[in-house]
């Protein structure tokens, strides 16, 4: 492992907590996936099926934020755990339903309760940025790491419910992202030396984070990023059935996720100077660039190295945005400002997802891929509508709520 990462894990309990996130973090990337295939094996519905999956992300996005403002209130390990038994009942009820072929609507109700699933995401990255505050370069190569493990997430969790809802039975998929969400987050809630300390109720002044201007443009501008990788999604599984190898579009995913893995890996080396709100708007705009080339892929082999390219720009982005985050949400809501941008990204995602396969259904594959081209722009267009708000005051750190200001130049402090 090289230094720079070796160093942020002589922090006593970092290993730990970082290893229960990845196994509670799994589940994001099985859950989705695993109830298309379960239902569309067990009914043959796919419109259902699809349907299913994006309640389950409008769920998560209506009540993730919600449950991290309950956490930063009053801490990860009093507030995960009921939570989590929600969700994983709702994933059980929706998996007997589905088994015995209920009436449709009881499996609606069971994926919108599955949505109560917790941000691991977040809970982590609040616990590095505990750890780490006031070391910047430390902190940025904590929140490297944490997309680096994002991505791994991305690049096995499909293909392994994908994989075992097929070879062993249907429910294999969901059921197993069931059983790593209550491992992660057991793990992770007992692990009370790291948690992040909750703050008093009086505190909690301003109402939601979202309060802060320079958060709403990182929500606005990842609804139009999460757009981007909904359709590369569909899009990418339609090319490849068009071309008779629907199998190798996972794989081909899979090497996106593996650009934006080893992008990660590097961006966490580096030690960077000067403004993160002009770094990432330069990481915005070339997100959206690098996905004219998928319109002139004419083969897998063509557009899987587009898509590695693509990928590139990703984990540096995102690491970036945790750290506008950090900046610019009140230290006593920053659990719940980092959820928001993943509600941000999850909405983008079926919206992304629902317009890509009208556009295919329609005009075919190719033509598909001019859906996250236009996402890609009108994340660049909110990118630089906001860029002067991310470079604006931030609220004080000392999280006595977004109307106590302190001025801030929009540098890090990165030797």
């Amino acid at each position: 492992m090289p230094s720079s990462y070796h160093a942020i894990f002589a922090a006593p309990g970092t290993k730990g907590f970082s290893a229960a996130g990845l196994i509670g973090r799994l589940p994001l990337a099985m859950m989705g996936i695993g109830i298309v295939t379960m239902v569309s094996q067990l009914t043959g519905r796919y419109g259902l099926a699809g349907a299913l999956s994006a309640t389950l992300a409008m769920s998560a996005a209506l009540l993730g934020p919600q449950i991290s403002r309950l956490i930063d209130r009053h801490g990860q390990s009093r507030i995960l755990r009921p939570a989590t038994l929600v969700a994983v009942t709702s994933v059980a009820g929706l998996l007997v339903c589905a088994q015995q072929s209920a009436p449709d609507w009881t499996l609606f109700v069971f994926a919108a309760g599955a949505g109560c699933v917790p941000s691991l995401g977040a809970m982590v990255r609040a616990r590095w940025a505990a750890i780490y505050r006031g070391s910047p370069r430390e902190l940025h190569t904590a929140y490297a790491w944490e997309s680096i493990v994002d991505e791994v997430c991305f690049i096995f969790g499909p293909i392994v419910s994908i994989g075992l809802s097929t070879a062993w039975f249907p429910e294999a998929g969901p059921l197993l992202a069931a059983v790593f969400l209550v491992i992660g987050v057991v793990w992770l809630t007992a692990q009370r030396a790291t948690e992040p300390v909750p703050q008093p109720r009086e505190q909690h002044t301003g109402g939601s984070a979202l309060r802060s201007p320079g958060l709403r443009v990182l929500v606005a501008t990842f609804v139009a990023t999460g757009a981007i990788f909904g359709a590369v999604d569909v899009v990418t599984v339609a090319f490849a059935e068009e071309r008779g190898h629907k199998a190798a579009a996972s794989l081909v995913l899979a090497v996106y996720a593996l650009g934006s893995c080893l992008a990660g890996v590097v961006f966490g080396l580096l030690h960077l100077t000067g403004p993160p709100a002009r770094r990432w708007l330069v990481g915005i705009c070339v997100m959206a660039v690098s996905m004219i080339p998928l319109q002139l892929a004419g083969n897998l082999p063509f557009l899987a190295v587009a898509l590695f390219v693509a990928g590139l720009s990703v984990a540096p982005t995102m690491v970036t945005t945790m750290a506008l985050v950090e900046a610019h949400v009140p230290r006593t809501k920053l659990t719940e400002g980092m959820t928001w941008t993943s509600t941000g990204l999850a909405v983008g995602v079926a919206l992304g997802s629902s317009a890509a396969g009208w556009v295919v259904d329609a005009a075919g594959a190719e033509a598909g891929y001019g859906v996250p081209v236009a996402a890609g722009a009108a994340a660049a267009v909110v990118a630089f509508l906001g860029y002067r708000r991310l470079r604006g005051p931030v609220p004080s750190r000392g999280g006595r709520g977004t109307d106590d200001q302190e001025p801030y130049d929009g540098h890090e402090s990165v030797a």
